[in-house]
């Protein structure tokens, strides 16, 4: 339990003390923030802010972790999501940077690495560590084997979260406080189902991660995490969920990043459908946004739906241990 402590504490300190040396760097290189024309018009400010933090964010993990597992399989499998897709990420940001515009790679450059990333979960996690190719539905005490479907399954899971992520992280300090919250949890449930071992340790230095960076991005944010950031940080989330066979409960725990994704397709679908708009705009937060509350207030009470959210996934977890 020690080293559980000692790798989130680290991770922790590692990204308070690493990224004021990196944002300077950030800055010299100009490499910053490109904003969407068509998003809110408050957010033009930020242009030319630091982007790329989730870098740091991945550095302050990975050295705790890396040198203080025992490297069980299951967590180096969610390891190599998470970090796989923060590479994913690192290549959209990099592409908005370099060619100056708010848009990066393409979407077909990014479905295959995503299909790439969860096949190499997949194999990992069927091949090496014996996951056995079912979806446990907790809240019915049920549990279904999907056999030669499961790398499709495991597809979407990692698709979904990532990008739900990705979403959320619209105001400063928003995905990486939610995602604090959520790998919070995790903490809780690799504790339960695994003991104090390497995919709890993982969660801890994720969670250690998110809470370091947040001295910078809190508002007013002096560094965004990026796709870099968001799209690793869903990896995690998304491998910690199906490692544990949580995926159903992480609707609940990850509530806020279904939410925003959910508000999405909802504005989407509508606007195909009747040319008329669910919310004045998608993702949700940009909503509140539109209705003149203010960013921090915004953020705060996001933080406090998923708090919520994540208290009641939790509970049910462990009900469904106890039957």
């Amino acid at each position: 339990m020690t080293e559980i402590l000692v790798g989130g504490a680290s991770a922790m300190l590692l990204c308070i003390f690493l990224a004021p040396t990196f944002i300077q760097w950030l800055r010299e290189k100009s490499f910053g923030q490109y904003i969407r024309e068509e998003g809110p018009a408050g957010h033009q400010k930020k242009a030319g802010t630091p982007t790329m933090g989730g870098l740091i964010i991945f550095v302050a993990i990975s050295i705790p972790f890396l040198i203080l597992a025992e490297y069980d399989w299951r967590a180096v499998g969610v390891f190599a999501t998470g970090a796989g897709l923060a590479l994913v990420g690192f290549a959209d940001d990099a592409t908005k940077v370099f060619r100056k515009r708010s848009l990066g790679l393409s979407g077909k450059a990014k479905l295959a690495s995503m299909v790439a990333v969860s096949l190499l979960l997949w194999w990992i996690a069927t091949e090496q560590a014996g996951l056995d190719p079912t979806v446990r539905l907790r809240t019915l005490d049920v549990t279904v084997d999907i056999g030669v479907l499961y790398p499709l399954w495991i597809y979407l899971v990692v698709a979904f979260v990532s990008n739900a992520v990705n979403l959320t992280d619209g105001l400063d300090g928003l995905a990486a406080g939610v995602s604090a919250i959520v790998l919070t949890a995790y903490i809780g449930i690799t504790y339960m189902a695994f003991g104090a071992g390497d995919m709890m340790l993982l969660a801890a230095c994720a969670t250690g991660g998110c809470v370091g960076f947040l001295w910078y991005n809190a508002h007013p944010a002096t560094v965004f995490m990026g796709d870099t950031g968001s799209l690793g940080l869903g990896g995690l989330v998304a491998g910690l969920a199906i490692v544990t066979k949580t995926e159903e409960l992480l609707l609940i725990i990850g509530g806020v990043f279904i939410i925003e994704a959910l508000s999405v397709i909802v504005q989407v679908l509508s606007f195909k459908t009747t040319r008329k708009r669910v919310f004045l705009m998608a993702p949700l937060h940009h909503h509140f946004e539109m209705k003149a509350w203010s960013e921090t207030k915004i953020i705060l009470r996001f933080w406090i739906v998923a708090i919520a959210c994540t208290a009641i996934g939790f509970v049910i977890y462990l009900q469904s241990i106890k039957v």
